[in-house]
Parts: C-alpha cells; sequence; structure tokens
C-alpha cells in the first residue's frame, strides 16, 4: 500500500513540474527503479503517467482559453518521426560523461531563460517565424530524445520554442504539453507491444501526474511567466546537481 500513495504522491509533484517547466522524470523514474522495476520497464510505465498528464493540462489549458489547436498539431507532428525512432531505439544510457554535458545544457539553459530578449513584444501565435525550418530540425531532434529517454525533454522544448519562435512562456508551456502528448502516443505504445509497462504502478503513477498537470496548468496561466520561470530554475538547477553526481 505504501508503494502506491508514495507512487501517487510523487505523481502529483512531477505532473506540476513537468506542465511549468520539466524534469519531473527525475523524481518518476528513480522511483519506478527504486520499487524494483528494471529500466525498460520503468521508461515504459513512465509514459502512461506522462500521457495522461499532458491530457489534462492540454484540456486545462484550453479551458482557460490558452490554445492554438492548428501550430500546436504542426509542431506535434513534427516530433512524431523521431519519437517513434527514439522509442524503437531506447536503451539504458549510464555514460558519465553524457550525464556532465546534459547537466550543463540544463544549466545553460535556465541562464538563457533569464536572459533580456531582443525584440520585448512577442510574436503573434499566429505568425510566421523567420526561423521556422530551424524549429522543425529542433522539433524532429528533440521528439528523438523524448522517444529515447524523455528525461528532460520538457527543458529542451522550451528552450526551442522560446528563442526560436519568440512566444511568451504561456504559450510555450501550452504548445510543449500538447506536442508531448502527441508523440508520447506512439512511444507508450512501442514499450506495450513489447512487454515494457507494468499497467497498476502505471496508472496509480497517472493518477498523480494527471492531478498535478490539471493543477500546473492552471498555475501556469495564474501565475504567467514570473511563476514558470521560478519554478523552471528550480527544476533545472536540481536536475543538474543529481546529474553531477552531488545528491
Amino acid at each position: 500500500m505504501w508503494k502506491l500513495a508514495v507512487l501517487f504522491i510523487v505523481g502529483l509533484i512531477a505532473g506540476f513540474i513537468n506542465v511549468n517547466a520539466g524534469g519531473g522524470s527525475t523524481l518518476t523514474l528513480p522511483t519506478l527503479l527504486f520499487l524494483g522495476l528494471d529500466s525498460a520497464l520503468a521508461n515504459g510505465t513512465n509514459r502512461i503517467g506522462i500521457l495522461i498528464q499532458n491530457l489534462f493540462a492540454v484540456t486545462s489549458f484550453r479551458k482557460q482559453e490558452v490554445h492554438q489547436f492548428k501550430a500546436s498539431l504542426k509542431y506535434s507532428f513534427i516530433t512524431l518521426p523521431g519519437a517513434v525512432i527514439g522509442a524503437l531505439a531506447s536503451v539504458r544510457i549510464n555514460d558519465e560523461w553524457f550525464q556532465r554535458i546534459l547537466a550543463i545544457v540544463m544549466i545553460g539553459i535556465v541562464i538563457s531563460m533569464f536572459l533580456p530578449q531582443t525584440k520585448k513584444n512577442y510574436r503573434n501565435i499566429n505568425s510566421v517565424a523567420k526561423n521556422q525550418w530551424l524549429i522543425y530540425i529542433m522539433l524532429f531532434l528533440i521528439g528523438f530524445y523524448g522517444g529515447f529517454i524523455q528525461v528532460g525533454v520538457g527543458f529542451l522544448l522550451m528552450a526551442a520554442l522560446y528563442h526560436i519562435l519568440k512566444i511568451s512562456l504561456v504559450y510555450v508551456n501550452m504548445h510543449k504539453v500538447f506536442i508531448i502528448f502527441i508523440y508520447t502516443i506512439p512511444s507508450l505504445m512501442i514499450f506495450i507491444l513489447t512487454g515494457n509497462v507494468n499497467w497498476g504502478y502505471g496508472l496509480i503513477l497517472a493518477f498523480g501526474n494527471a492531478l498535478g498537470g490539471w493543477w500546473g496548468a492552471k498555475a501556469s496561466v495564474k501565475g504567467g511567466e514570473k511563476l514558470i520561470r521560478c519554478v523552471l530554475a528550480t527544476a533545472i538547477a536540481l536536475m543538474a546537481l543529481k546529474l553531477l553526481n552531488i545528491f
């Protein structure tokens, strides 16, 4: 019983963090491994929570009239091929140097989010970005990463959408949860078909993720960019410290 309670609480916290920043899987994956699942099974089981959490977050954003369906769908489809390839190639990576590099990347992202923009006025969400080709390439690569290991993909999506499209962080979060929801569908199917999902743990985790995601989307819209920046900075700092084996 205590295992289910732990999964729910961890899922709740991770859901909130994932919607406002990213890195929630740094909580859920170690928890699943601690409960005795092997790496592939933990990776697949975690995707159930990711899927449900982002579905609830998308719904919450939409109810608050923060949505741009056509743009979100377009960006989501670009990530799909990469996500499928990444899931098919999914293996556990323990390389110490990779973890150090990833930690540095995460720190770089949080610093960049606080740098002043060259233009203070955000682009209209419907406008065509000058570097549209660049966002397409980045989304494909991020899709591969998300399908492969998932951890930290929210940070990468936020950085790409924020800096390339020059849109507000509230809309960045809205697009992010939609994109992750769409590409998680085929990724999860691959894990299911290969027998790498524990449905009992996955559904309890998903319940917590869903509530956290719903709550996080509401907080994102109400708190605006100030809240998102604070959550983002905290989440990335903790993830970087973890990757550097500081705790």
